[in-house]
């Protein structure tokens, strides 16, 4: 198949949208397929390029700060693009999309939608993240602006898909995990230098607030075994300094900054132990390439998140928020080494079912449907 993909940014993998784009293009390649992007940044052979959007610089620093960029939408663009697809795979609601979409409904190009962001990325950036009302109206806006004009949408969890039906999507849902690639394998590693003498607790992701990396610090601030914990949060985000303010509570220093995926490969098989403490999460791929990397995960228990389904046991969870439970689970794991090993076993078999191979077969099976829907109407 001919596909183009649709996001606004595809250049950095700076942001987990991008991450799992980036790794959708390059497997439907693997795949014999031909892709295409639309996107701001260079011109390439593979990607019809758009300028980007500019702001004040205080919404400028907002969006940025979230490893995001927006495009300006560009008819021309569409048409050079939908007149070489078989199909067009929308990745974000954005004002790119949403004119873009216009366009292929008019031209009768089949296509379809993935639903990567969830409306607590954005509710939570305006300190209005809790609100019901305030996410449910996000949710109505997605639908009637864009979802609801498609017949297929990829939902990465079950936890998203039942979210649009209950807020009404009426689109064929395809629950298929982002998928974790094939590097993302079990393995330890003898600890570097700044590691040693640790126990490493790691989380991934935005430092953003429906992360809330603080429940973390929190935590291992509480923890019996606190002087022996070095927490470690690979990612950027907009609440950088407030998380390294509150962690200077902490016993030891802790590690901050963004790393390249072979370098946090290698730092996934030396770590101890895996931290998800996010609120909302449509499926947390950091989450899952570490235990896929032989880590075992503690996770936040919160209906907003797809995260718990990974949960092998309680052991593996917590009550979203509760940093006195997560600080006694974590002790839990440092006094039990043998059970850790052994639960690290079972969680690297478990992420064979996630496997980026098997989403892009569902995947490729998606956009078919979409291809034949659109021949029969012709």
């Amino acid at each position: 198949m001919k596909i183009v993909l649709v996001i606004d940014q595809f250049d950095d993998a700076n942001n987990g949208t991008t991450i799992s784009a980036r790794r959708f293009a390059s497997a439907l390649k693997a795949h014999g397929n031909e892709v295409r992007v639309i996107a701001t940044g260079k011109p390439a052979d593979y990607k019809y390029a758009v300028r980007q959007m500019r702001f004040f610089p205080i919404v400028e620093h907002l969006i940025t700060s979230q490893g995001m960029r927006l495009a300006i939408p560009n008819k021309h663009v569409f048409e050079k693009a939908a007149a070489w697809a078989d199909v067009v795979h929308f990745m974000m609601p954005s004002p790119l999309a949403v004119m873009g979409l216009r366009h292929v409904e008019k031209i009768g190009i089949p296509h379809t939608a993935a639903f990567h962001c969830q409306p607590e990325n954005i509710t939570f950036t305006l300190h209005m993240g809790n609100s019901r009302r305030v996410n449910d109206f996000v949710y109505g806006k997605f639908r009637d602006t864009f979802f609801n004009r498609f017949t297929h949408i990829h939902c990465p969890s079950a936890m998203i898909a039942n979210q649009l039906r209950d807020h009404g999507y009426t689109a064929q849902l395809h629950v298929i995990s982002n998928g974790i690639s094939p590097e993302y394998v079990y393995g330890k590693r003898a600890k570097e230098d700044w590691m040693e003498g640790f126990f490493n607790i790691l989380m991934v992701g935005r430092y953003a607030g429906e992360k809330r990396q603080d429940v973390l610090i929190e935590a291992a601030a509480k923890c019996r075994h606190a002087q022996e914990i070095q927490v470690i949060l690979p990612g950027k985000g907009p609440l950088e300094k407030k998380y390294r303010h509150l962690a200077e509570s902490l016993p030891n220093p802790v590690v901050m900054g963004f790393y390249e995926p072979a370098r946090l490969i290698e730092i996934l098989h030396m770590a101890d132990l895996y931290v998800h403490t996010s609120d909302a999460e449509i499926e947390a791929m950091s989450c899952m390439e570490a235990f896929a990397c032989g880590l075992v995960p503690v996770i936040a228990d919160s209906p907003r998140s797809a995260t718990p389904q990974f949960a092998l046991d309680q052991r593996s969870l917590f009550p979203a928020g509760d940093s006195d439970m997560l600080a006694q689970r974590i002790d839990w794991w440092i006094e039990h080494p043998q059970e850790r090993r052994e639960m690290e076993r079972r969680y690297a078999q478990h992420a064979g079912q996630y496997t980026l191979e098997r989403s892009i077969e569902q995947a490729e099976e998606m956009f078919r449907q979409a291809i034949r829907e659109r021949e029969r109407k012709n």
